[in-house]
């Protein structure tokens, strides 16, 4: 079993054959189970489309079974519909096998605790724990089953969440060749829209590659001349959205929550703030204070995003990178529901006439390192982030962080203008490669 920590911001993940083994996927559906320290747990577990995903997925509820759970196989859905049917059919553990942006030769493991979201600190830290120090063997291991119908099911909560009419809009849908390839151009057929697909033919190889979230130009490039109205781009397991306009510009995350909140302000069914994270353009918090809207900053991760919305008990959050929560729909970032969420803020005016936020030009460099933890000692990096800081005060900023999941660096600038932020960027990298590379 590989030491030290295995769960990152989110889940386990790594390269198939290499951390991620059918050993340990059998080690944390036992080990989750075991932890929930009830009697014979229901447990879900989805999957993604790479071609490792059957293997990981009978592997892990093979050890969930082990340990007494009966299991649940939903197959290939979108991240978020383990807990939405989770919520459903009252499951106690949901799983889902999924490296999410990731290319096809990395996989991961999700755990989220039944409809609640995903798994606390303590409850992550136990299952862990476990991993390492496996339970006793119990008397009468559990089943597994087909869970018929569940893409049906999910299709059914947006539905029935999303009462919008369509009808007259044309839409082009960029599934990554990931979890979204069915259900999302299904959803949007049903309500009414005019639906065309790229990326959507999965190989088990091919999901992320050139297309995607991660590659939302492949979507941006096609836009102009496809006719269509808007264009939305999802990522490989389906939760989170970027958003094109019918020129081919792409609109982030930051500007997918600044619609929303702008509307449901006017509507006055905001809920109190919103939640985003450091990552935000700055023109983010420009647009909210002009809006009179509360903003509450929390670190790099949807789980921390969930954190700050109930602390707070408000209901809108996400990130730059698309993973948008609404926690009157579901306590996760669900990239086809919140596609529906930004069309039900325009209420059928053009995304391109739409802008509420100017953002700050911004240069964002991921650095490959050997350990990424090692940032938080290179005194030499943060002297010149905190004068790069001073520089910049009033007028932009610098952020320089680990990656949670992946042996990455992440330097941000943001400055007045393109050319600024990238000078500062490119200093602040080299920085980074001769202290850590």
């Amino acid at each position: 079993m590989p030491p030290g920590k295995l769960f990152g911001t989110d889940g386990v993940r790594g390269k198939v054959g290499d951390l991620l083994t059918a050993e340990l996927a059998l080690s944390i559906g036992r080990a989750g189970t075991a932890a929930l320290e009830t009697g014979r747990p229901r447990v879900l577990v989805i999957r993604d489309t790479r071609e490792s995903g059957p293997m990981l997925e009978s592997a892990l509820a093979a050890g969930v079974a082990e340990a007494g759970g009966e299991v649940y196989l939903g197959g290939v859905l979108p991240t978020p519909a383990a807990l939405l049917l989770s919520r459903s059919y009252g499951f106690d553990l949901a799983a889902v096998v999924s490296a999410s942006h990731n290319p096809f030769w990395d996989n991961g493991i999700k755990l989220f605790a039944g409809k609640e979201g995903k798994l606390d600190d303590e409850t992550e830290a136990r299952v862990e724990r476990l991993i390492h120090d496996p339970p006793v063997p119990v008397d009468r291991p559990g089943r597994i089953e087909t869970l018929n119908g569940a893409e049906r099911d999910y299709l059914r909560a947006l539905e029935s969440c999303f009462r919008l009419d369509l009808s007259g809009t044309s839409v082009l849908l960029d599934c990554a060749n990931g979890s979204t390839y069915r259900v999302a151009g299904e959803i949007f057929t049903r309500l009414g829209a005019e639906v065309e697909l790229i990326a959507a033919e999965p190989d088990g190889r091919n999901i992320n590659l050139d297309c995607g979230s991660t590659h939302v130009g492949s979507l941006a490039a096609s836009m102009p001349n496809s006719g269509a109205d808007i264009g939305f781009s999802f990522d490989g397991d389906g939760d989170r959205v970027l958003a094109v306009d019918r020129d081919g510009k792409v609109h982030d995350g930051d500007e997918i929550v600044a619609l929303i909140a702008t509307d449901r302000t006017a509507r006055g069914n905001l809920g109190g703030g919103v939640v985003v994270t450091v990552m935000s353009n700055y023109g983010f918090h420009q647009a909210m204070d002009a809006a009179g809207i509360e903003v509450e900053v929390t670190s790099v991760g949807d789980r921390y995003v969930l954190e700050g919305l109930r602390e707070k008990q408000w209901m809108l959050g996400g990130e730059q990178s698309g993973h948008i929560i609404s926690t009157d729909y579901a306590p996760t970032g669900d990239g086809i529901a919140a596609a529906l969420m930004l069309l039900a803020a325009l209420g059928g005016r053009d995304l391109a006439d739409s802008a509420v936020m100017a953002k700050l030009p911004q240069t964002l460099v991921n650095v490959k390192v050997a350990d990424r933890e090692s940032i938080a000692g290179a005194d030499t990096v943060w002297t010149a982030v905190d004068r790069a800081n001073e520089e910049l005060k009033g007028k932009g900023r610098v952020l320089v962080r680990p990656s949670g999941t992946e042996p990455l660096v992440r330097v941000m600038v943001e400055a007045p203008t393109q050319g600024e932020a990238e000078a500062v960027c490119a200093g602040l990298v080299a920085l980074v490669e001769a202290e850590l590379g």
